[in-house]
């Protein structure tokens, strides 16, 4: 009887000292914070209409089903002339069934030397403002598992103005880089 209750101490300690090291230990909570938290990154960019070669073509190209597809500039500064820094493409279905589809999608590509790669924004639920916040669900390249919001605000927004330009933020963060 005596060796059971020595072996069910034993294993209630081991057990108990490793429960206690998995918990009270700085290693572990060192390298847990690390994780979570990852670098992060605050950009600050515009995205413009391309020239237009005749007046009367659109820069959305809308398709017979009433989705857009679109393909513009990004730049440093809002000024058209301002140095080019990669592009904004993508599509989004306006339409009911598909407003909040996974395949609404903006695409930013950024060639610079600072970075290289590109963003994926998920854009099911946008609302057609001024300003809208949307989500950033992963990247490649310089922005690989990126993670964030990006803010689109329209610079100087009129009714009837299509040539808007857009001011965007991009807060974003890299779960697990160090």
């Amino acid at each position: 009887m005596q060796p059971r209750i020595i072996f069910c101490i034993t294993v209630s300690a081991a057990i108990l000292a490793v429960i206690l090291l998995a918990v009270i230990s700085p290693v572990a909570h060192k390298k847990q914070q690390k994780n979570q938290t990852g670098p992060s990154i605050a950009l600050s960019l515009y995205i413009q209409h391309p020239q237009r070669e005749h007046p009367n073509t659109p820069h959305t190209t809308p398709s017979n089903s009433g989705a857009f597809v679109f393909h513009h500039t990004i730049t440093e500064g809002p000024a058209n002339s301002s140095p080019v820094i990669g592009k904004a493409q993508g599509f989004i279905i306006p339409i009911e069934h598909f407003a909040h589809s996974m395949f609404n999608i903006i695409y930013l590509t950024f060639n610079t030397p600072e970075h290289n790669g590109s963003l994926s924004v998920q854009a099911k639920h946008i609302t057609h403002r001024a300003r809208e916040e949307l989500t950033v669900v992963g990247g490649t390249g310089s922005f690989a598992f990126a993670r964030g919001i990006a803010v689109f605000a329209q610079k100087d927004p009129q009714p009837s103005d299509v040539d808007a330009i857009y001011h965007v933020k991009l807060l974003l963060k890299f779960p697990g880089r160090i």
